[in-house]
Order: structure tokens, then C-alpha cells, then sequence
């Protein structure tokens, strides 16, 4: 089969006047609802941790707070349960009175020092 030189113009002719089909433009990628989901789980993951470390951050705060202010004559109780009255505090340690009677006397780290008792919880804690 032999072209002849029309039937290659012709071809040429079609080609020539073909649509030019341009590759369709891609959505960014946020507008995927698949990573809009990933990207509101990472959001909200983000939110948490920010807000739980805020928190954590407030509560350490206080309980500084609350350590440095320790006085002696404080009624405080200790992370083992001990109650008793603050009789010196030092730099690391603190010492307590725990009973009255007998006048005993112990020596526990600032740290382990939970709370200190207010003057309503300290004389209800007694009755």
C-alpha cells in the first residue's frame, strides 16, 4: 500500500487541528478530603498536647509556689500521709513535728512535702 502525498498532508491537516488536551490541574493538597482529616487529627493532636503541658506547667507552678512559701508553725502533710507541723525549713529539707506527746521530730526532703494544710483544714483534721 503506497501513500501518496495528499493522504500525508491530510494527515498532517488532522493532527495539526486536534484539540491540544493540557493535563487536568491537581487540587492543592489540603482540599483532599483524605488529608483534610489527617491534617485535622494532627490539629487537634497539636491542641491537646498544648493545652495538657499548659496545665501541667500551671500545676508545677503552684506546688513551687507553695514550697517556697513553706513557714515554720505550717501544718502540712507529706505523700506518705504523715501530718504534722513545720518546725525548720532549709534549703532540701524541712523538719516536722509529728506528735506533741513525746516531741518527735522528723526530717523529710521538700519534695515530699504533698500539701500544706489551711487553718480550717489543720484544726478540723485534729477534732
Amino acid at each position: 500500500m503506497t501513500f501518496q502525498k495528499e493522504n500525508y498532508l491530510t494527515i498532517l491537516h488532522l493532527l495539526a487541528d486536534a484539540p491540544t488536551t493540557h493535563p487536568q490541574e491537581l487540587p492543592p493538597w489540603w482540599a483532599n478530603p483524605q488529608n483534610m482529616f489527617l491534617l485535622l487529627i494532627f490539629a487537634m493532636l497539636m491542641f491537646f498536647l498544648f493545652s495538657s503541658s499548659r496545665t501541667k506547667r500551671q500545676e508545677q507552678k503552684k506546688r513551687d509556689d507553695m514550697l517556697k512559701n513553706m513557714k515554720r508553725g505550717d501544718r502540712v502533710l507529706t505523700a506518705g500521709g504523715m501530718l504534722g507541723t513545720v518546725v525548720d525549713v532549709r534549703d532540701t529539707e524541712v523538719v516536722l513535728k509529728v506528735d506533741e506527746g513525746s516531741n518527735t521530730k522528723i526530717k523529710f526532703t521538700r519534695d515530699a512535702v504533698k500539701r500544706v494544710l489551711a487553718e480550717d483544714e489543720a484544726s478540723g483534721s485534729t477534732k
